[in-house]
This record gives structure tokens, sequence and C-alpha cells, in this order.
């Protein structure tokens, strides 16, 4: 007991001394390191990456490409085979680990068949969507029957088809030629839940798309004199709501038949606006964003930019 009641040495209390500093310095460490810690554990989670993107990051080579990075295949659909449209080829990316896709129905024009916007199938399948080129049930069928149509393509497609799976079937788009053109703006105002629009020097004798809701590309030819852009595709254009994302481009020097075959202009603002809203890609924007210029290729382009959609 003597021991612990007798007077420290100077050397004894040097030593307490330093170790307590010690002490102190290393509580003071744990504590800033919990506070770190804590810190780190409370700090927001940053932002989830958009789970819809598909494909590598986009430049202007490869939305002009004829191929993108996905390979595809094929299904027949027999119009036997379903109710409410002329039955079909379906183009899908063959991917079962890359996700769910968007999914787009394309309708021909008037007297026209499948074969007759068949090349967009794969160009469109091959960045990332299922694509369904339709026949109609009469060639002679008009644009509010083509409407219907589309909308039970995009139907068998997400409820019967064998890729149904492969489809995200809240991500879906219509684009059409002429009176397929038509009936995709039919088709977009009697479903606004659809992502995309993109009638292709489209024909309809209704001129007013006021109540249309869906995000609309209308694509024009300046030669056309089937369904002349003053007459249609201006005026379907300029009908839209103000507030609706919405854009015109017109085809220099084109015929209403440019969409019948490869188009590199008409396929990148397709591919570029499709992934814009279907796919919801800001990726895209840029093609679409500032508005492009006139060009060789493109006599007029009218927009509303930014996109809010």
């Amino acid at each position: 007991m003597s021991v612990l009641t007798s007077p420290p040495t100077s050397s004894d209390s040097g030593e307490k001394i330093s170790r307590r500093r010690s002490w102190r310095a290393k509580a003071a460490g744990v504590l800033a390191a919990a506070l770190t810690v804590t810190t780190v554990v409370a700090s927001p989670a940053p932002a989830a990456d958009n789970p819809y993107e598909r494909g590598p990051a986009p430049t202007t080579a490869s939305i002009e490409a004829s191929r993108g990075s996905f390979a595809t295949s094929t299904v027949t659909v027999s119009r036997l085979a379903v109710s409410g449209f002329g039955g079909g080829t379906i183009y899908y990316p063959t991917t079962t680990t890359a996700g769910t896709f968007g999914a787009i129905s394309i309708a021909p024009g008037f007297t026209a068949l499948q074969s007759s916007i068949a090349w967009l199938g794969p160009r469109l399948a091959s960045q990332g969507f299922v694509v369904f080129t339709i026949d109609t049930l009469t060639t002679s069928d008009q644009p509010d029957s083509r409407g219907r149509q589309l909308l039970a393509s995009l139907d068998y497609l997400t409820q019967q088809s064998s890729v149904r799976s492969r489809i995200d079937s809240s991500r879906l788009g219509v684009v059409g030629h002429s009176m397929g053109g038509g009936g995709t703006l039919e088709a977009a105002r009697s479903r606004p839940s659809l992502q995309a629009a993109i009638p292709l020097t489209g024909w309809n004798l209704t001129k007013n798309w006021s109540t249309l809701r869906v995000p609309t590309l209308v694509v024009g030819a300046e030669a056309d004199t089937v369904a002349p852009v003053a007459t249609h595709s201006i005026p379907f254009y300029t009908s839209l709501p103000s507030s609706l994302d919405k854009a015109y481009l017109e085809l220099r020097g084109a015929s209403h038949f440019a969409p019948n075959s490869s188009n590199t202009t008409i396929a990148k603002y397709t591919l570029s606006w499709l992934k814009r809203f279907i796919d919801n890609d800001t990726r895209y924007e840029q093609f679409l964003c500032p508005i492009p210029n006139t060009s060789l290729s493109i006599s007029d382009y009218r927009g509303n930019c930014p996109h809010n959609g």
C-alpha cells in the first residue's frame, strides 16, 4: 500500500503523462474513425444508371451504321395465327443477358406489303429493340384501320408472341409509312401510354392532332407528290401540342417512297427518337438537340428542345 500512496518521482510522472497523452491521441483517432464511418454510411447513395439503356454509348458512326451491336434473329408470324392484323415478321436481339427490350410495330403504306419497310427490322433490332414489321388485313386499309392494326400487333407481340418474355410491355412505339404513317398518328392518339410515334411521309385526311400525347417525330419528303408536306406532314407537326416532345424532319429532294429502301437519314433519326423516348436514353439527345442543321440530306428540321421526356 505504501507503494501506491508514496509520491511519484518525476520519472514516474513523466511516464504517466506520456501514457495519458498517448491514450488520448488513440482515443481521438478511434473517435475520428468512428465519425468517418458514420459519415460514409449516412451519405446518400449515388443515383442509379438508367436501367433501360441498351448497347454502347452512341456515336455518329454507330447511329448511321447499317447494323448495331446486337446479333438478331427472326420469327415469321402467319396471318392465320393472329387476329386484328395481317401477320408479319419479328426481329429481335438474340442475347438473353441484356434484360428486356422496348418494342416497335411498323406498318406499310397503301397497296404495300411488309417487305416495303422490312429494311428497318434488322437495322433497329440490332440496336436493341424488338421490331415487328406487319402486313395489314388488306393492302387498301385506311389510316384509322392501320392504327388499330398497329395496336393489335403490339398486343400480340407483348402477350402471345414467342418473344414476349424479351419485351418490356411498358416501353412501346409505332412507326409507319404513308397510310401506315397516318396509322401511327391514329394509334398514338388512341393509346397515350405509347412512348414514341414516327409517321414516315404519312398520309391522313385528319390534320388536327392536338389531343395526341405521345412524343412524335414527323418525317416528310421535300419532293413528295403523294402526301405533299404542305398538306400532310407539316400540318401534322404544327397541330401537335406545343408542350409535347415533337420534331419535324424533312428529307431534301426525297420522294414519297424514300422510306421503302435503306435510308441513312431516316434510320439515324428514327433510331435516336426511339432510343430517347422508348428507352429514356439521354445519350441520344445529342443527335436531336440542338436542332440539326439543314444539310445535303435535310431540307428542314423543327423541334422543341430540350426534350422533357
